[in-house]
């Protein structure tokens, strides 16, 4: 049986950095990253951007050169899913039942995409975008003369799929059950500011529409049923909906969750010598008032990263990481800093109207969060009032003139 001092479950940016930072902290045992695609670690979000768009080849979406990981040592056992883990016997199992041992266990397997799950969810043409396959499908697709696409979700994935299509000149009709879009990640201001962009980009936004099924010819996709009983014929479908954790051989041996894994302030699950990090770990967040959350985003997946290694490498540093996110729609480039969960108040800087602005969050008056629109000084003076915890005065805030800097 194969033994490794470290294997990681996972290579996208959580799994890469993992290893990187295990190296980087001078860890000298053996590494393995056991990854489900073909491929070397590579970036994620560029594929509803750069990638799907052809303004970024494959080679320079990956995280390093593919002769890195032998230079530093680290195997890479590709196109390989773990289905089982024995943390007695510190072993998982993989592929066809061969199992390979380890004496730590770092799981960075993100998550899924989210499914529909009506009727005709399976046919040709339906896509989600997760993985370079993902994508690699559906430009074959535009490729051969798709034209009427329908986008359900109205989160960012869904977002920036429609703008990079409308880059293409395809018919878009995007399709979000809840009555705005970005209505789990940001404030009204935000959402009503792009969906009055994308309609005039173009895109046929439909919100509180539900899909009851998909029809098809031949096994392919040709129209989306909805809910009023109303039809849109479709070449292609791009569903954007969300992820579910792949967690399921940790639950099955014993670690705890309900959305996600949960992990302590190391990145330690409850079963010995296995940390979980990245989209799929639930964590008790003090940038949320210390709420247990799970954070999809490049950030929190590297960051978490190093905190596991450090800790593997016994500088046990607690995760408190600051959470940022960013969106590129158009020309349009969205950063965020915090998180505006639970806000209960929102102050606007600038005119949306100009398409460059600021939607401050705050909590009991102190800010949490900032959505930026084509406004670095702000994203970047911003953050260091969340940090602080500050209550700035609300004229100041709104004072699109007055820099951030000033009120700290």
């Amino acid at each position: 049986m194969e033994q490794y001092d470290v294997i990681i479950v996972g290579a996208g940016h959580g799994g890469a950095q993992a290893a990187i930072a295990l190296r980087q902290n001078g860890f000298e045992g053996s590494i393995a990253i056991v990854g489900r695609e073909p491929e070397v670690p590579y970036e994620r979000p560029p594929l509803s951007k750069e990638y799907l768009a052809r303004d970024k080849p494959f080679e320079r979406i990956q995280i390093r050169p593919e002769q890195f990981w032998a230079d530093k040592d680290i195997t890479l056992r590709l196109r390989m899913n773990v289905s089982e883990i024995d943390p007695v016997a510190h072993t998982v199992t993989v592929g066809g039942g061969e199992k390979i041992g380890y004496g730590k266990l770092i799981w960075a397997a993100g998550g899924d995409a989210r499914r529909l799950s009506c009727a005709g969810a399976e046919l040709a043409g339906v896509h989600t975008v997760r993985t370079r396959a993902d994508v690699d499908r559906i430009q074959a697709e535009l490729d051969g003369g798709a034209q009427k696409i329908v986008v359900i979700g109205g989160g960012y994935i869904g977002l920036e799929a429609a703008a990079v299509l409308r880059k293409f000149g395809r018919e878009v009709v995007l399709l979000e059950a809840l009555p705005r879009l970005l209505a789990r990640v940001a404030g009204p201001q935000l959402s009503q500011f792009y969906l009055d962009e994308h309609r005039r980009q173009g895109v046929d936004i439909r919100l509180e529409t539900m899909v009851d099924c998909l029809e098809g010819v031949n096994g392919k996709v040709t129209r989306v049923l909805l809910a009023d009983g109303s039809a849109i014929d479709a070449d292609m479908v791009v569903v954007g909906i969300g992820i579910v954790p792949s967690v399921g051989p940790l639950i099955a041996a014993g670690a705890s969750g309900a959305n996600g894994v949960d992990v302590d302030e190391y990145c330690r699950t409850v079963l010995d010598d296995i940390y979980a990090i990245g989209d799929c770990a639930a964590f008790a967040s003090e940038w949320a008032d210390g709420a247990v959350i799970r954070v999809e985003s490049v950030q929190n997946a590297n960051d978490m990263a190093t905190t596991a290694a450090k800790a593997i490498c016994g500088d046990k540093q607690p995760y408190r990481a600051f959470p940022w996110f960013w969106s590129n729609q158009y020309d349009l480039k969205l950063q965020t800093a915090g998180l505006s969960i639970e806000h209960d108040e929102t102050v606007l800087r600038g005119d949306p109207a100009e398409r460059k602005f600021s939607v401050v969050y705050l909590k009991e008056g102190r800010v949490i969060a900032l959505d930026c629109v084509n406004n670095t000084r702000d994203y970047v003076q911003g953050r260091k009032l969340v940090e602080a915890r500050l209550s700035p005065d609300r004229d100041a805030l709104a004072d699109a003139e007055t820099p951030l800097k000033e009120l700290l």
